[in-house]
């Protein structure tokens, strides 16, 4: 179970509060206008921002102390996070070891991983020698070997065309389901947001709200959103 409890984060005039629960394996969309604050959010949780005020728990666990690496949190940025001048299967060993010395248990576990997610065979090849999607593979690959339980996506699919970005949300899915981790999804699109989750965060007017439902948001938005969404609101 995650909680944020009385969370909030003030850089400059900027201010975002968040004050909710999620329950364990939940799948959650985090939406709202450019600017509201949605990585602010994720980043808070991870552990890159601190907040001014609140905590953040996990499992009863108060994690608001803790670095990002000794949080059970791994978070997939818009580039993925890959280091170019490494292999996929040593981008993928960083989940494991940074000093990529693996034990053969260890590389087997990656070459399992990369094969999970549609990449045996291609284990040797750099970045800038795979497909986008692949290299979206490539960071879910390591979210299977690091296996923490809370997985935070700040929009890391964006640049995908339409078809590759719903083959990638519902590999996701299966893998949320499959591990039972948590997830935390940014979207500005509202179908990435009704195809893989069932409950949504509106993050408006520095405020995180509590999850709804995430049809019953999207039929019915509030005007901070319905601004936002335009020609893709429902209501």
């Amino acid at each position: 179970m995650l909680t944020l409890e009385g969370l909030t984060v003030r850089q400059d005039s900027f201010e975002l509060r968040a004050d909710f629960t999620l329950e364990t394996g939940a799948m959650v969309a985090v939406i709202g206008p450019s600017g509201a604050g949605k990585s602010t959010l994720l980043s808070a949780i991870a552990g890159f921002i601190r907040p001014s005020a609140g905590r953040v728990l996990w499992q009863g666990q108060d994690l608001t102390p803790l670095p990002p690496g000794e949080r059970p949190v791994t978070m997939i940025f818009q580039d993925n996070n890959l280091f170019p001048h490494l292999s996929a299967f040593d981008n993928v060993a960083l989940g494991l070891c940074p000093s990529l010395k693996l034990a053969s248990a260890e590389r087997a576990r990656v070459r399992g991983a990369l094969a999970r997610v549609g990449l045996a065979g291609l284990e040797e090849r750099k970045p800038a020698a795979l497909s986008g999607g692949q290299q979206s593979r490539v960071a879910l690959a390591r979210v299977l070997v690091r296996a923490r339980p809370l997985l935070l996506l700040d929009e890391p699919f964006a640049a995908l065309g339409p078809a590759l970005r719903e083959e990638m949300l519902d590999l996701v899915a299966e893998l949320c389901r499959e591990t039972g981790a948590t997830l935390l999804m940014v979207s500005h699109d509202p179908r990435d947001a009704e195809r893989i989750t069932d409950r949504a965060v509106l993050v408006a007017d520095g405020l995180a709200h509590v999850p709804v439902p995430t049809a019953r948001l999207l039929a019915d938005p509030p005007r901070a959103l319905r601004d936002y969404l335009g020609g893709g609101a429902r209501g």
